[in-house]
């Protein structure tokens, strides 16, 4: 059964329009709040936004809609997306709720839903709302009606939890750092985090005004963060997006590094420390010298679909801790339930610390293939699947690649468009692959 608001990352949109719009938002709240009641007496939700000027509209309209079915509010302001998951179960809560539309332009947002375990809800869940936002509304009475009240100490709460993720006995003295926190959710806790660790801080994207979350700044836009960290002569870089959950790193000499490369770092760590890794997920994306170099120390590499949320439900299926993608989004289950910049930048910067090898030391097994992405713009009703010669022409590019290489044939969620990707060794023949492919889709 398809959605209709709901896509892979919550609902999302262009404030103003359906559904990101006020009244939307009231019916979102009142009908997840009846979801809730069949399952607890008197729910109780958690609320944190990023710093988006319609974040104040959007919480309003919640926190009417769901006061309108009986449950209570708790509003944290300003909070990272796995701060908001962290505090729903370190509070009790039935529920995380978090405004905010990641990495898109302050002209977007959109709302994201957790479990009372912190973890990210299934396609059920999101399906039992949607049909409940079609029945007419069931207002409670006034005796019945929901509270809310203010979370005066969130970002303190989920400060002390990135830190307890960082070893015991390390720290981060003697390292300096730039944080960029994209004008964004994490402005004022990410640099709390690391100086507290001991670190030098120097801050940029640190002063949002409710336009500027994205803008030129943060792991979408790392250009800024390489100039500062060679201005300032700093050691390392830490990008986060518009609500910290994914993480870009730049190291002294401006060399940026993805999440393919710092989720190979993580693994890596994990078993210099003589830990058992069983295995890593990446995604249908991931680059191919990551399964490489994972596969050369004997660790599985599993692909999941592109999304955070199918990376995390192949970990869980197979019972893993380590996962991500090379956007940022990198999950360590042992340190929490969710993906977190912050708690994924203190990862690398731990095994940093106790290897006494430098980040482009630790990446050295993994160099990364050519990849070539050609996006392909369909005319209407165009069944790309049936284009003559795809399957004959893609039976070649794989024989041509071998090992050597691996293409991927995917339609865009958001635009008709098919994205042709190759990777070879050789990206000379990365390109010429690409364009055939490309071409047979046009014909």
């Amino acid at each position: 059964m398809s959605r209709k608001y709901f896509g892979t990352d919550g609902i999302r949109g262009t404030v103003g329009r359906t559904p990101i719009t006020p009244d939307f938002m009231l019916r979102l709240g009142h009908a997840v709040g009846r979801v809730l009641k069949r399952s607890y007496a008197k729910p109780s939700v958690l609320i944190g936004k990023d710093t988006r000027i319609s974040g104040y509209m959007l919480e309003s309209a919640l926190e009417a809609g769901f006061a309108s079915a009986g449950v209570n509010v708790l509003l944290t302001g300003p909070l990272p997306t796995p701060g908001v998951a962290y505090l729903t179960r370190a509070l009790r809560q039935h529920l995380g709720v978090v405004i905010s539309a990641s990495h898109n332009p302050f002209a977007d947002n959109g709302i994201k839903f957790f479990s009372s375990k912190g973890e990210k809800l299934p396609d059920a869940w999101e399906l039992d709302v949607e049909a409940v936002l079609d029945e007419p509304p069931v207002w409670v009475d006034s005796a019945n009606l929901g509270r809310a009240r203010r979370l005066d100490d969130a970002q303190g709460r989920y400060i002390e939890f990135c830190k307890a993720s960082f070893s015991g006995d390390l720290s981060l003295r003697g390292m300096k750092l730039v944080i960029d926190a994209a004008n964004g959710a994490g402005y004022q806790v990410a640099p709390s985090v690391f100086h507290e660790l001991g670190a030098e801080i120097i801050t940029i994207g640190n002063k949002p005004d409710g336009y500027n979350i994205n803008d030129k700044v943060g792991a979408t836009a790392p250009q800024a963060l390489v100039a500062a960290v060679k201005e300032h002569q700093a050691d390392y870089g830490i990008a986060l997006d518009g609500d910290a959950d994914r993480l870009q790193m730049v190291d002294g000499e401006g060399r940026l590094y993805n999440g393919d490369e710092l989720l190979y770092v993580m693994v890596a760590d994990r078993l210099a420390q003589g830990q058992r890794v069983p295995g890593a997920v990446g995604t249908l994306m991931t680059n191919m010298a990551v399964e490489v170099a994972l596969k050369a120390q004997d660790i599985e590499f599993v692909r999941a679909k592109v999304g955070d949320r199918y990376v995390l439900e192949e970990l869980s299926a197979r019972g893993w801790l380590l996962g991500g993608e090379g956007s940022g989004h990198l999950l360590a289950l042992d340190k929490h339930t969710t993906g977190d910049g912050i708690v994924s930048a203190l990862q690398v910067l731990q095994a940093i610390s106790r290897s006494g090898k430098s980040l482009a030391q630790l990446v050295e097994a993994v160099t990364l293939f050519p990849q070539v992405l050609v996006n392909v713009k369909l005319k209407p009703g165009q069944d790309w699947k049936s284009a003559p010669k795809l399957a004959e022409t893609q039976a070649a590019v794989e024989r041509e690649l071998g090992r050597n290489g691996r293409l991927l044939i995917r339609p865009s969620g958001t635009e008709p468009l098919v994205r042709v990707m190759v990777e070879a060794r050789d990206a000379a023949q990365a390109k010429a692959c690409a364009e055939r492919l490309a071409d047979t889709l046009r014909s």
